[in-house]
Protein backbone atom coordinates (compact mmCIF):
# COMPACT_ATOMS: atom_id res chain seq x y z
CA UNK A 1 0.00 0.00 0.00
CA UNK A 2 2.64 2.43 1.01
CA UNK A 3 4.04 2.47 -2.85
CA UNK A 4 0.51 3.59 -4.04
CA UNK A 5 0.38 6.46 -1.69
CA UNK A 6 1.96 9.09 -4.16
CA UNK A 7 -0.41 8.31 -7.11
CA UNK A 8 -3.21 8.21 -3.98
CA UNK A 9 -1.78 11.68 -2.97
CA UNK A 10 -1.72 13.06 -7.07
CA UNK A 11 -5.36 10.76 -7.92
CA UNK A 12 -6.59 12.66 -4.64
CA UNK A 13 -5.02 16.42 -5.29
CA UNK A 14 -6.29 16.07 -8.96
CA UNK A 15 -10.26 15.66 -8.26
CA UNK A 16 -9.87 18.25 -5.23
CA UNK A 17 -8.18 20.67 -8.34
CA UNK A 18 -11.49 19.23 -10.23
CA UNK A 19 -13.97 20.31 -7.59
CA UNK A 20 -11.86 23.94 -7.71
CA UNK A 21 -12.30 24.42 -11.25
CA UNK A 22 -16.11 23.22 -11.15
CA UNK A 23 -16.78 26.46 -8.52
CA UNK A 24 -14.69 28.76 -10.57
CA UNK A 25 -16.75 27.73 -13.31
CA UNK A 26 -20.06 28.38 -10.97
CA UNK A 27 -17.73 31.80 -10.17
CA UNK A 28 -17.30 32.63 -14.16
CA UNK A 29 -21.50 32.31 -14.62
CA UNK A 30 -22.19 34.29 -11.28
CA UNK A 31 -19.48 36.87 -11.19
CA UNK A 32 -19.56 36.26 -7.32
CA UNK A 33 -16.24 37.08 -4.42
CA UNK A 34 -17.53 34.63 -2.13
CA UNK A 35 -17.30 31.66 -5.03
CA UNK A 36 -14.06 33.37 -6.46
CA UNK A 37 -12.68 32.92 -2.79
CA UNK A 38 -14.02 29.66 -2.08
CA UNK A 39 -12.44 28.50 -5.55
CA UNK A 40 -8.75 29.39 -4.61
CA UNK A 41 -9.00 27.66 -0.91
CA UNK A 42 -10.21 24.31 -3.15
CA UNK A 43 -7.37 25.46 -5.44
CA UNK A 44 -4.89 25.36 -2.46
CA UNK A 45 -5.47 22.25 -1.12
CA UNK A 46 -5.40 20.72 -3.87
CA UNK A 47 -1.39 21.89 -4.35
CA UNK A 48 -1.26 20.80 -0.86
CA UNK A 49 -1.60 17.00 -2.12
CA UNK A 50 0.83 18.25 -5.38
CA UNK A 51 3.41 19.26 -2.64
CA UNK A 52 3.21 16.41 -0.11
CA UNK A 53 3.44 14.21 -2.93
CA UNK A 54 7.23 15.41 -3.96
CA UNK A 55 8.55 14.22 -0.93
CA UNK A 56 8.02 10.71 -3.07
CA UNK A 57 8.09 11.36 -6.51
CA UNK A 58 10.33 14.24 -8.60
CA UNK A 59 8.83 17.79 -9.33
CA UNK A 60 8.20 16.75 -12.82
CA UNK A 61 7.23 13.20 -12.60
CA UNK A 62 4.50 14.19 -10.13
CA UNK A 63 3.14 17.54 -11.70
CA UNK A 64 2.26 15.77 -15.00
CA UNK A 65 0.77 12.86 -13.00
CA UNK A 66 -0.94 15.55 -11.20
CA UNK A 67 -2.32 17.47 -14.20
CA UNK A 68 -3.08 14.30 -15.96
CA UNK A 69 -5.81 13.17 -12.44
CA UNK A 70 -7.11 16.95 -12.74
CA UNK A 71 -7.83 16.34 -16.79
CA UNK A 72 -9.50 13.49 -16.39
CA UNK A 73 -11.77 13.67 -13.67
CA UNK A 74 -12.10 17.25 -15.46
CA UNK A 75 -13.24 15.26 -18.49
CA UNK A 76 -15.63 13.08 -16.74
CA UNK A 77 -17.53 16.56 -14.77
CA UNK A 78 -17.80 18.37 -17.69
CA UNK A 79 -19.12 15.43 -20.21
CA UNK A 80 -21.75 14.12 -16.91
CA UNK A 81 -22.14 17.91 -15.78
CA UNK A 82 -21.60 20.49 -17.96
CA UNK A 83 -23.00 18.44 -21.01
CA UNK A 84 -19.93 19.38 -22.80
CA UNK A 85 -18.39 17.10 -24.97
CA UNK A 86 -14.94 16.40 -26.55
CA UNK A 87 -13.63 15.85 -29.73
CA UNK A 88 -11.44 13.19 -31.12
CA UNK A 89 -8.54 15.13 -31.00
CA UNK A 90 -8.87 16.06 -27.12
CA UNK A 91 -9.83 11.80 -26.44
CA UNK A 92 -6.50 11.07 -28.29
CA UNK A 93 -4.77 13.64 -25.75
CA UNK A 94 -6.38 12.24 -22.81
CA UNK A 95 -5.49 8.84 -23.92
CA UNK A 96 -2.23 10.06 -24.74
CA UNK A 97 -1.98 11.14 -20.86
CA UNK A 98 -3.20 8.19 -19.39
CA UNK A 99 0.06 6.41 -21.32
CA UNK A 100 2.42 8.61 -20.01
CA UNK A 101 1.36 8.35 -16.57
CA UNK A 102 1.89 4.16 -17.35
CA UNK A 103 5.28 5.27 -18.98
CA UNK A 104 6.19 7.52 -15.92
CA UNK A 105 5.58 4.97 -13.65
CA UNK A 106 7.11 2.34 -15.47
CA UNK A 107 10.31 4.04 -15.05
Amino acid sequence: MAQYLPLILLFVGGSVLTIGDIVMKKWVINSSIPIFAIGMVIYMVGMVFLAYSFKYKNIATASTIFVIFNILTLSFVSWFYFKETLNPYQLVGIALGISSIVFLELA
